[in-house]
């Protein structure tokens, strides 16, 4: 999974990377969704241990241009897994509260808990995205949220947290025919919104924004991954491979009986 990382300090150009490029699986369509339904399975296993040994917690960040699939990688990836452990935030438009404080203010206090997992569906890096592409605030801001963003990432996971973050890269002809998709089809009509219209006339604009904060923020302690998202099968497969290793890693084990339960007796 290592093709799929960006690395610190390198220099991310989307027109070089193929968004329907699934060579990091190598495989068939059929044998990753094979693979991703092990995955699922074991990802429940490993947050259930989580859970239960009160370990340090995991954030994950979904990023994408519209139609780019966070929902579905939600609902995919996590579909298996124990609701009590699992936590889902989006950030809409900040409230006149959330306006009075610092930008990260609002996004501090929903990061995760011991022995959760927490999934930001969209999430800060909207503040050196949307800000800057729609001028919600001077440039002199967005550009030195950069820093606040990699010092703030740097505390979680110096606390014990676990930062995992995917960036979705799908095609302007994908995201086309997803939107026109919900056009189609009545079962999503719910998710269309003119506005989509409007940000995708904002792609190239976009396209920069993206690439200065994989570049800015890809860092040795919160990696970014790029995930190429054009082809659904492959995107769930990574989210899945990378947060079960990740899990893995750990090496957790299930908590022993208290001492004081040892010699109980059931009546």
């Amino acid at each position: 999974m290592n093709r799929l990382e960006v690395r610190p300090g390198s220099k991310v150009r989307l027109a070089k990377v193929d968004p329907a490029d699934t060579s990091a699986f190598g495989g068939t369509k059929r044998s990753a969704r094979k693979e991703s339904e092990r995955l699922v399975r074991e990802l429940d296993h490993l947050q259930e241990l989580l859970y239960a040994c009160h370990a340090d917690p995991v954030l994950v960040v979904l990023q994408a241009l519209d139609t780019g699939g966070k929902d579905g990688t939600i609902r995919h990836v996590f579909q298996g897994v124990n609701p009590q452990g699992v936590r889902v935030t989006r950030f809409r438009v900040p409230t006149p509260v959330e306006l009075d404080h610092d930008f990260l203010w609002r996004v501090h206090i929903d990061t995760p808990a011991k022995g959760e997992i927490v999934i930001f569906n969209r999430s800060h890096y909207e503040d050196v995205l949307a800000a800057r592409v729609d001028h919600l605030v001077p440039p002199r801001i967005w550009r030195r949220r950069y820093r606040s963003i990699n010092e703030f990432e740097r505390t979680l996971v110096e606390s014990g947290t676990t930062v995992l973050k995917f960036f979705f890269h799908i095609s302007r002809d994908e995201q086309r025919r997803r939107l026109q998709e919900r056009l189609d089809d009545p079962t999503k009509h719910w998710k269309f919104s003119p506005a989509d219209l409007a940000e995708r006339g904002r792609w190239p604009l976009y396209i920069p924004a993206i690439e200065e904060m994989l570049d800015r923020t890809s860092t040795p302690w919160a990696p970014w991954y790029l995930v190429p998202a054009d082809k659904k099968w492959f995107r769930n497969w990574a989210v899945s491979r990378i947060l079960v290793d990740a899990l893995k890693r750990r090496k957790l084990a299930w908590p022993p009986l208290p001492a004081d339960a040892k010699n109980a007796q059931i009546p």
